[in-house]
């Protein structure tokens, strides 16, 4: 079972690559994989009824107590049957749905099967940790498979909605799980059902979980969200929301109501909630004239049904509600794959405007009428079966003098009768011949038949709801191993005829009933009449999110006023007010300082002082930015004869990199301070300015003095060498023993790239260098490996007889720079330490565990070397240069990153655990490695990413928006 949940990991990521090829059937590739797992489920289910019940653990965060265990019993194994097997259809299914497509089918059917494979490990984990997780995954990839025509509105604005309210849900289900974890002190999901603790703790956190099968399973109040999300193509509504997540919440009941159903609050609840969604959904479907809002609304009725009698908890409820659900998969998945070939035929979904189409397409009509016979529990369907044993369920409870049965029976009774009418009028609005105001037969609706193979998915579907009604008998022993788990000495079974009893008499007057509904709602118009209550659940949910929104937009006019000097000032005046208060407020103040520790900082502490006076008093930009770097560089002095050369290495290149975007912006703004703006109140920015410098020196000195204890910094040494097995300190810690703060860096240095990015390049983050660099010919670029290059008027060529009078081109771009910017000098000497630079970045890099470097400095001389590239060769040059996407570099040195700490929790360790690979070599000795460095390499991916994004953005795209008011303002004087 782990195994195949790993292949649908493994298939999701293969199967974008493979829809390149295959188009539309990348589906048929697709399907194998729920296949695989339902031949699976089927090869093991003699020992899911008989036993040992199949078992799989895999460790994986051991001080958790949480693991990747897979345990299929009996309501698991129906569970996988339905993901499994509806999942495989429904993808067959779409190969012929989407013949003809190909935009966005890798990303669907990755997703899709991402989403077959998260509830495949939903319905199998015995792990409460992981019921969460899997719980959330389908949210998401939900969330994906609705919003797919994310062009549309209507689809992103169904899909944000159906993620909010399951995820929320499924937040509120996460603090009943921690709360019934930490009373019966296990995560395995049947420990905690073998003990069934109790108690007023107990009763929240089962309320909790109740939350979050409600928002999962469409009940009532929060049901809104399942008919919205009809806005997804109809291979998604069979099998998400029919078949498979709003299954989800109908499990989790599943699942606890054999040992938690007498707990105070569960049938309350449950019971309500499940017979007031049965009707109110039903009602509504009555009057809906769009035939997957008919069949949307007529699901949440039914998961009200599923819901109310598989909830209920007793022995026999527990066989009738198992029997409902599987019945249900089957026939709710088989009418939305019909109402799928309707509207890719027609276009349209509309029952006021289909007509005749019954006779034009027989199969399709028959295969849905003995789905709609299923629906409404009418022999000899699966569905009739069902509803006799829920009948007579509830009925032995009511008649036990059960309350919440009684409740329950009346519920399912008058629900059932509604259930029969929308089931009509699915039927006559899809097949049947309609009447126009006079009487006089309509005109039949133009059928062109349907590709081959379209109705063989709801084929099959339909033909297995009438099966299971006829074997019955087989279907009771197989089910009953679930429903002898909960409580109570239930008698009932399974079969088509129990001869005439009170539960067929019900049934009776449910289809009459039923009949009787739908023909005076077509007879008064009732049908037509729209909203069945005038404030209905979804008009709250938006009003909610306007309201949100409303409020931010308010929150953010007062608080975001577009002042920097108003942003930095507010936070500088609560530093200086929190930190003062403390200060003050502190019961003793221990300073310790020493004159100077070294010569060499009396003669860099006034040169740093001095520069930032002088910064301040600077009048022009650039030279307050050279001055602030000054101080910079007297920090570089300092570290250096300190002993700490790697972080003296780190701080210079920073400060050139930091001093070169300076550079860069600056030509954006006035050369003088002050131009456009004055400072305004310059004496209170300076008593600002001077409190904060006081508190910030005064917090340095008490604290640097406060230590009382010895610092685990002196075993840093030890500890990097034998955990890290490196000894650089600096970058063992950054790597390894404080990868997760590294890893937190990086995050922001991602953040920092994208902002700069998107606040210069308007519509996209990528450059057009790519596109616009005169590139040379196929031919010149084979000689020109080994014939040096020269500049003609053409361009760059390859040195021949014929032009060998002609300049050498040191640099591709630099014959694009104009004549004054250009220096033929610094070409060529970047020609010549560009591929040594990049040596030396590779040489800090991996030499940076043992030696002064890692990826940190590594990356800021890559970034160096393309900075020589840029001011030497321009922006055409620096497109020759890194040809690449800045967005894929910090990707993937992100991914490389988090990779090294997500995958040792793969085989149980810790997250970060290195490994380390050691051997003799021939002719080069002996080799360590250790895993720590893929991460160092991570960071040095995202360091260049970040700095090729600085000289793109602030760089190459501020050189073509200055070329561009250039060219205007000449044609503009041309004009003129």
């Amino acid at each position: 079972m782990l195994v195949l949940l790993a292949m649908f990991a493994g298939g999701a990521l293969l199967l974008p690559v493979l829809a390149k090829w295959l188009g539309a059937r990348v589906f048929w590739v697709a399907a194998l994989f729920p296949l695989a797992a339902l031949v699976h489920a089927v090869v093991v289910s003699p020992r899911v009824i008989d036993g040992p019940i199949p078992f799989e653990s895999y460790t994986w965060i051991g001080p958790l107590d949480v693991a990747l265990s897979m345990r299929m019993d009996t309501l698991s194994w129906v569970m996988t049957l339905v993901v499994t097997g509806v999942g495989a259809l429904v993808m067959l299914y779409c190969r012929v749905y989407f013949r003809g497509k190909t935009s966005g089918l890798g990303r669907f059917s990755a997703v899709l099967l991402a989403f077959a494979g998260a509830m495949y490990g939903l319905v199998l984990t015995d792990d409460a940790v992981m019921l969460v997780m899997f719980w959330e995954m389908t949210s998401i990839l939900s969330y994906l498979l609705i919003g797919h025509y994310h062009t549309r509105a209507a689809s992103r604005r169904a899909a944000l909605q159906a993620l909010l309210v399951t995820t929320l849900g499924g937040l509120v289900m996460f603090v009943g799980v921690v709360i019934l974890v930490v009373v019966a002190g296990t995560t395995s999901l049947s420990g905690i059902l073998e003990l069934a603790p109790t108690g007023p703790l107990v009763d929240v956190a089962l309320v909790l979980l109740l939350v979050g099968a409600v928002s999962k399973s469409a009940l009532f109040p929060l049901h809104f969200w399942l008919p919205g999300a009809m806005a997804a193509p109809t291979p998604v509504s069979a099998y998400l929301h029919a078949a498979a997540m709003v299954k989800a919440g109908i499990y989790l009941l599943a699942r606890f109501a054999p040992a938690f159903a007498e707990s105070d609050p569960w049938r309350p609840v449950v019971v309500t909630l499940g017979v007031v969604t049965m009707i109110l959904a039903g009602v509504q479907a009555l009057r809906e004239t769009d035939l997957k809002r008919i069949l949307a609304f007529g699901t949440v009725s039914q998961l009200g049904f599923i819901s109310t009698v598989i909830g209920f908890g007793a022995r026999d409820t527990a066989l009738a509600g198992i029997a409902l659900l599987l019945s249900h998969a089957l026939f709710k998945s088989a009418l939305f794959l019909v109402v799928g070939v309707i509207d890719r035929q027609l276009s349209t979904r509309d029952i006021d405007e289909l007509s005749g189409v019954g006779r034009q397409a027989p199969t399709m009509a028959a295969l849905s009428m003995v789905a709609v016979a299923t629906m409404a529990g009418l022999p000899p369907t699966l569905g009739f079966v069902a509803k006799e044993a829920a009948f007579t369920a509830l009925l032995d409870e009511a008649l036990a003098g059960d309350v919440w049965g009684l409740i329950a029976l009346v519920g399912v009774v008058l629900g059932s009768a509604l259930t029969l009418a929308y089931g009509l009028r699915f039927v006559w609005g899809a097949f049947w011949t309609k009447r126009d105001a006079s009487g006089a037969q309509r005109e039949q609706t133009h059928w062109p038949d349907p590709p081959l193979g379209f109705l063989t998915s709801p084929l099959i579907l339909a033909s297995l709801a009438l099966a299971g009604g006829l074997v019955a008998p087989l279907l009771d022993d197989v089910l009953s191993g679930y429903a002898d788990t909960a409580l109570g000495d239930g008698h009932y079974h399974l079969a088509l005829w129990h001869g005439l009893e009170p539960a067929l008499l019900l049934s009776l007057l449910t289809i009459v009933a039923g009949a009787g509904v739908f023909w005076v709602a077509r007879r008064t118009g009732w049908d037509a009449s729209g909203r069945v209550l005038r404030i209905q659940a979804a008009d709250v949910y938006y009003a909610t999110t306007r309201t949100v929104d409303r409020l931010s937009v308010a929150v953010t006019s007062l608080t975001q006023r577009g002042s920097l000097p108003l942003y930095v000032g507010t936070i500088f005046v609560v530093f200086v007010a929190a930190e003062g208060t403390v200060l003050i407020a502190g019961h003793e103040w221990r300073v310790a300082l020493d004159a100077w520790q070294h010569p060499v900082q009396l003669a860099a502490a006034p040169l740093m002082i001095a520069a930032g006076i002088l910064a301040v008093r600077a009048r022009k930009r650039y030279t307050g930015v050279v001055l602030v770097s000054v101080t910079g560089l007297g920090m570089v002095v300092l570290f250096a004869v300190e002993g700490a050369p790697d972080l003296a290495l780190t701080q210079v290149l920073v400060e050139a990199i930091t001093l070169i975007a300076f550079a860069l912006v600056l030509r954006r703004l006035p050369s003088r301070l002050g131009s456009h703006n004055d400072s305004v109140a310059p004496v209170a920015r300076a008593v600002l300015a001077i409190a904060v410098g006081i508190t910030m020196a005064v917090v340095a000195v008490l604290a640097s003095s406060a230590r009382i204890h010895e610092p685990i910094s002196t075993a840093w040494g030890e500890m990097a060498y034998e955990i890290g097995h490196g000894r650089n300190i600096v970058n063992v810690a950054l790597v390894d023993l404080r990868g997760w703060d590294t890893m937190g860096e990086l995050s922001v240095l991602v953040l920092a790239a994208t902002g700069v990015a998107s606040l210069v390049f308007v519509t996209h983050r990528s450059d057009t260098l790519r596109s616009t660099t005169r590139k040379l010919p196929r031919a010149a670029r084979k000689a020109g490996r080994t014939r040096p290059l020269v500049e003609t008027t053409d361009g760059i060529r390859t040195e021949t007889s014929a032009n060998r009078d002609r300049p050498r081109a040191w640099l591709v771009g630099g014959q694009r720079m104009s004549r004054e910017a250009r220096s033929i000098l610094l070409e060529v000497i970047v020609r010549i330490l560009f591929h040594t630079i990049i040596v030396v970045s590779l040489y800090l890099l991996f030499a940076g565990h043992n030696l002064p470097g890692g990826g940190f400095a590594g990356g800021l001389v890559a970034g160096m070397a393309l900075v020589m590239r840029y001011i030497a060769g321009g922006r055409y040059e620096l497109g020759v240069a890194a040809p690449g996407d800045a967005g894929q570099l910090l990707g993937i040195g992100m991914v490389l990153a988090v990779g090294t700490a997500v995958v040792p929790l793969l085989f149980g360790l810790d997250p970060l655990t290195r490994g380390v690979w050691e051997a003799d070599l021939p002719l080069v000795g002996h080799v360590e490695f250790v895993t720590s460095t893929i991460f160092d390499i991570g960071v040095y991916l995202v360091v260049i990413g970040l700095v090729l994004d600085v000289l793109r953005s602030l760089g190459a795209e501020v050189d073509r928006q200055l070329r561009t008011e250039k060219d205007a303002q000449e044609q503009t004087a041309v004009t003129r």
